[in-house]
C-alpha cells in the first residue's frame, strides 16, 4: 500500500533561486581539461548535455561542474598516477545527437566513464551503446523510472542496463511529490494536465495524475502539446473553460514558460506547476510577471543550504565558469566523482594501475560506490538508482524561484 505522507519535511527554507543563464560557453570546458599531478596515465571522463540550444542553461551548468570534479580530483591527487580531464559533447537534446556521442566515447580508449545526459528521451538512446562497451554512464538529472527499472516498471521492476546509473531521484517519486503538496497543502482539487508527448514530460505527467487521483483530486482535463511551438492559445482556453484549480505541466522550461503566460492571459489566473525540468531562471524569463505563484518540484534540497556544498559553491566560483552551475551542478560533481571512485577503487585493487579491462571493472565497482558527496550520501540501490531521495518544491516569488518545503515522498 502506498503511504501518502510526506516525510522529513522542512518548511519555507530560506534558500535563494539558482540562476540558470546560458552566457556563452567556457572554451577549457569544451574539450576538455587537466591539471594537477601531471604524468601517469589520462583517464577520459566523457560528459554528454545539451552545450547549444533552448536547453544549453541546464547542460553548461552539467559541463562545468564535471570539470571541477576532474581539476579537484587533480589537486588533490585523489587516485595516484591518474589524471582526469573531461571531454564534453554536445548532444542537442535529441536522441540521435546522444547515439552519436555515445558511440564516439566508446570509440576513445580513454573514456572510462560518461557523465549524462539531461534528457531521459537521450539516455534511451545512449544506454545499449554504453553497456555493449561497459562503459559506465552515471547521469545527473535522468528521471524517468523506465531507464533503471524497465518499461514494467510499476508492475515488475528489471534492471536492463548494469552500466547506467544516475545520482537524481526518479519520477516514481518526483511525481506523487509534487501531486502530494498541490493536493495536501495547496489545497488544490481540480487539476488540468498537459504533457509534451516526450519520455520525460509524459512520464513524469503520468506519475503526477496516477498519485493526484489517489489523493481524492479529479483531471478536469488533459492535453498534449508540440513542444515545436509556442503558441498555446488554444490548450489555454481549455484550461479556462475546464474549472481546474492548478495545471500541472510535464515537459521543460522553453515550453513551460510561455505556455504559463498564455494561460493566464486567456483568463485562468492559477498556478503552473512543473518538475525540475521548469525549474530555471529561463522560466522566469518566459514567464514574466504572470509567473508570480508557478511551482516547480527539483530534486534535492537547495545546493546552498547544504553545509556539504559549501566547498563545491566556493570553488566552482573560484573557477571563474562564465554560466551558473544550475539545477544540476551539484548532481553533477557527484556523478564525475562517483566515476573518479569507481577509477580509484579499481587502481587500488590492481596494484596502483589501471587493469587491461578497466571499464568493466569501473562498472562493476560503481555498484559499490559510496561517499559523502555535494548533495548528501552518494550512493546505488540495485537499480542503479540514486539512494537520496530528497525532494524541494519552489516557487516564483518576486521574480525568483524561492524554497517552500523539501522533504522525500515515502511510498510504494
Amino acid at each position: 500500500m502506498r503511504q501518502r505522507s510526506l516525510i522529513a519535511i522542512t518548511a519555507a527554507l530560506a534558500a535563494g533561486a539558482l540562476t540558470l543563464t546560458a552566457c556563452g560557453s567556457r572554451d577549457s570546458g569544451d574539450k576538455g581539461s587537466d591539471s594537477g599531478n601531471g604524468g601517469g596515465t589520462t583517464v577520459t571522463i566523457g560528459v554528454d548535455a545539451p552545450l547549444t540550444g533552448d536547453l544549453s542553461a541546464l547542460g553548461l551548468g552539467i559541463r562545468n561542474s564535471a570539470d571541477l570534479a576532474a581539476k579537484q580530483a587533480n589537486k588533490k591527487n585523489y587516485v595516484k598516477g591518474v589524471t582526469f580531464k573531461i571531454e564534453a559533447l554536445d548532444d542537442q537534446a535529441q536522441p540521435s545527437s546522444g547515439q552519436s556521442n555515445a558511440s564516439k566515447f566508446v570509440s576513445e580508449k580513454e573514456v572510462l566513464g560518461v557523465v549524462g545526459p539531461l534528457n531521459s528521451s537521450v539516455a534511451q538512446s545512449m544506454q545499449k551503446v554504453f553497456d555493449d562497451a561497459k562503459l559506465v554512464e552515471v547521469s545527473p538529472a535522468n528521471t524517468n523510472p523506465a531507464l533503471t527499472q524497465g518499461d514494467n516498471w510499476q508492475k515488475s521492476k528489471a534492471r536492463t542496463y548494469k552500466s547506467y546509473f544516475r545520482t537524481a531521484t526518479t519520477d516514481a517519486i518526483q511525481g506523487p511529490f509534487a501531486a502530494q503538496y498541490v493536493y495536501n497543502k495547496a489545497k488544490k482539487t481540480k487539476v488540468f494536465v498537459i504533457d509534451d508527448k516526450k519520455t520525460y514530460g509524459a512520464g513524469l505527467a503520468a506519475t503526477f495524475t496516477d498519485e493526484f487521483k489517489k489523493l481524492g483530486g479529479k483531471v478536469v482535463g488533459t492535453e498534449h502539446i508540440n513542444p515545436d511551438t509556442k503558441d498555446f492559445s488554444a490548450v489555454a482556453t481549455k484550461v479556462k473553460n475546464s474549472g481546474a484549480q492548478v495545471v500541472y505541466y510535464g515537459g521543460e522550461y522553453p515550453q513551460a514558460g510561455p505556455l504559463s503566460k498564455q494561460i493566464k492571459a486567456a483568463g485562468a489566473k492559477i498556478p503552473l506547476v512543473g518538475g525540475d525540468g521548469i525549474y530555471a531562471e529561463d522560466f522566469i524569463k518566459l514567464s514574466g510577471a504572470s509567473g508570480e505563484g508557478d511551482l516547480a518540484t527539483s530534486v534535492g534540497a537547495p545546493v546552498e543550504t547544504l553545509p556539504s556544498a559549501k566547498e563545491f559553491v566556493a570553488n566552482y566560483k573560484a573557477g571563474g565558469y562564465k554560466e551558473e552551475y544550475g539545477a544540476y551542478g551539484g548532481y553533477s560533481y557527484d556523478s564525475a566523482w562517483s566515476i573518479i571512485e569507481a577509477v580509484k577503487k579499481v587502481v587500488d585493487a590492481n596494484g596502483g594501475k589501471l587493469p587491461s579491462d578497466a571499464r568493466a571493472k569501473i562498472t562493476e565497482a560503481m555498484q559499490n560506490v559510496s561517499f559523502d558527496g555535494v548533495t548528501g550520501k552518494v550512493a546505488f540501490d540495485e537499480y542503479g538508482d540514486a539512494t537520496n531521495k530528497q525532494l524541494t518544491v519552489y516557487s516564483v516569488t518576486s521574480g525568483a524561484w524561492k524554497a517552500v518545503e523539501s522533504g522525500t515522498f515515502n511510498g510504494s
